[in-house]
């Protein structure tokens, strides 16, 4: 092998190797260096991030949004995510948290209940320890909440819900004051009630009997 021959293979190689690390140099820059998670009230940003660890290092060219929301999927509380790339290295994760709106208790099952249906396991979370118990099945009072939405009865002034096995409801509000609903078109009286409740003339009762047909009885 003569001399030229052997500079021209020197060079060849050592380009070579120089364009291979160059390139590699330029492609790790685009590795996920940093997670920012955001809008998380419930749920514990390291749950988030120990979730996404296998994101470490890998190129945020090839993210797979699919792969993160299963991920973040297995956490219980989180109801959806928006995925934010912030170029070269890092992501954002903005999550949106499933709200509990009562525990409900079936004997001794306790669960909480949210504005969307879900049930979810009782923590005992203080953030939560006024909201109503109901004493019933998920399913009956799935449909009793959301009639209570149609009016925007304020679910937030009742203390209890109590069903019975006519599968009517008794509402015990934070005043102490029982609201009697009958087993069908209890809309008269949670309407009826929502109008006279802060009326100085019915601070005194504590019994509001709807179970009659169009009337009130008050004791």
């Amino acid at each position: 092998m003569n001399k030229r021959l052997l500079i021209a293979l020197f060079l060849f190689l050592l380009l070579s190797t120089y364009n291979i690390q160059s390139n590699f140099n330029f492609a790790s820059k685009f590795n996920i260096r940093k997670i920012i998670v955001e809008n998380n009230n419930l749920v514990d940003e390291k749950e988030i991030k120990q979730n996404l660890s296998f994101l470490n290092d890998s190129n945020i060219f090839i993210l797979k949004t699919d792969n993160i929301n299963k991920a973040l999927g297995k956490i219980e509380l989180i109801q959806s995510i928006e995925i934010k790339k912030i170029y070269p290295d890092q992501i954002k994760i903005k999550v949106f948290e499933k709200t509990p709106v009562a525990i409900i208790q079936n004997k001794d099952k306790k669960k909480y209940f949210t504005k969307n249906g879900d049930l979810l396991n009782f923590n005992n979370l203080e953030l939560f320890k006024d909201l109503p118990y109901v004493f019933g099945n998920k399913e009956s009072f799935e449909k009793f909440y959301y009639d209570l939405k149609k009016i925007n009865f304020p679910i937030k002034d009742i203390k209890k819900f109590y069903l019975f096995e006519t599968n009517r409801w008794d509402l015990i509000t934070n005043k102490g004051q029982t609201i009697k609903l009958p087993v069908e078109n209890y809309f008269f009286g949670l309407k009826n009630f929502l109008n006279i409740k802060d009326k100085v003339n019915f601070e005194k009762y504590k019994i509001f009997d709807y179970r009659i047909k169009d009337q009130l009885i008050l004791k």
